[in-house]
């Protein structure tokens, strides 16, 4: 198999990358990042068939593409907080990027096509309930509404032109190599600081958990048992509203129930989201196994022991941005 991966130097890209060395050790990944604030070349696995480009460079794509039999696009603006602040960067990659691939691999006779997308594009859940693949698209926030958008292009190249494209839509992501702005790395990584832990509002938002590696899993079945055209949903039943996240990684650490502060709700957040990946575990024989329980505090223990990779994407630009979007701390 020649593989793919775009965003491998991403969070869930290198961890996907690093699952595949060790399962498929005898496949061919080429791995296609941007490098942008979030690509961190720290998170690559090694340097082999890496390519350092922009998945909106029809040339470069077309280059790649050769001799590839199938694609999973990871390569994503991927934070709600920052599409608040700038939507134009996310409509261009993640809807004009993921058009660029779509041309490229249909015009490389690319067998297999997956878009890796998210639950947030089904928008909030009420208190009960669960989103399955049928639920109407509803995206609150410009991310979820561009990733809305890449799905049903990716889709509409399944119908148009039959191409063989597969989209995943899972819950949030937990692990080692997660930027330190979204919930769990930031939380772990002020707390280790001593510094304050930002809440939006009153932190009662809850989110399905699922570890990386569960994620990592079901994208490779996705990749080899899925069906043509359809969507498989990714979650692992694992519900917990923000605020007692946070308040466990304190635990865990040792440190002060002081250092949460509430601060001013993001616009238009999400309450709730559920998956129902009742499909995924009976079409692809996939189920998570990593109890939450064991797999956060084995993710403390990774960002206690790898305090230098964090510490250094917190400087410079993330830094702005953190003020920006929090306050000064």
């Amino acid at each position: 198999m020649n593989l793919l991966v775009t965003g491998g130097a991403g969070f869930i890209g290198s961890n996907f990358v690093r699952f595949l060395r060790r399962e498929r050790p005898d496949w061919k990944v080429v791995n296609l990042d941007k490098l942008t604030y979030a690509g961190n070349a720290e998170s690559l696995p090694d340097a082999r068939d890496f390519v350092h480009g922009d998945i909106a460079d029809a040339k470069l794509v077309e280059r790649v593409m050769r001799g590839v039999d199938a694609v999973v696009n990871l390569a994503a603006e991927s934070h709600v907080d920052r599409s608040i602040l700038g939507p134009g960067v996310f409509v261009e990659t993640n809807v004009g990027g993921t058009q660029v691939l779509l041309d490229g691999a249909r015009q490389a006779g690319v067998k297999r096509f997956v878009q890796v997308s998210t639950d947030e594009v089904y928008g909030s859940l009420g208190p009960t309930g669960k989103f399955n693949e049928n639920s109407p698209l509803r995206p609150s926030s410009p991310y979820s509404a561009s990733k809305a958008a890449a799905d049903l292009l990716a889709l509409s190249y399944a119908h148009t032109f039959g191409m063989d494209v597969v989209v995943t839509r899972c819950s949030n992501n937990y692990g080692p190599y997660q930027f330190p702005e979204k919930l769990i790395p930031l939380m772990i990584a002020n707390a280790l600081e001593g510094r304050r832990l930002p809440v939006y509002g009153d932190g009662l938002q809850i989110r399905d958990w699922i570890h990386v590696e569960d994620h990592c899993r079901a994208l490779l079945a996705a990749l080899e048992k899925s069906r043509a055209g359809e969507v498989y949903n990714v979650g692992s039943d694992n519900e917990w509203p923000n605020l007692r996240i946070v308040s466990r990684l304190l635990e865990i650490l040792g440190k002060p129930a002081e250092l949460i502060e509430h601060v001013k709700d993001r616009p238009g957040h999400d309450r709730r989201y559920a998956i129902d990946a009742s499909k995924a575990r009976a079409e692809l024989g996939w189920a998570p196994r990593i109890d939450f329980s064991d797999g956060l505090v084995a993710t403390v223990d990774w960002y206690v022991k790898n305090r230098g990779w964090w510490e250094r994407v917190r400087t410079g630009e993330y830094r702005t941005y953190y003020e920006r979007n929090y306050g000064a701390r």
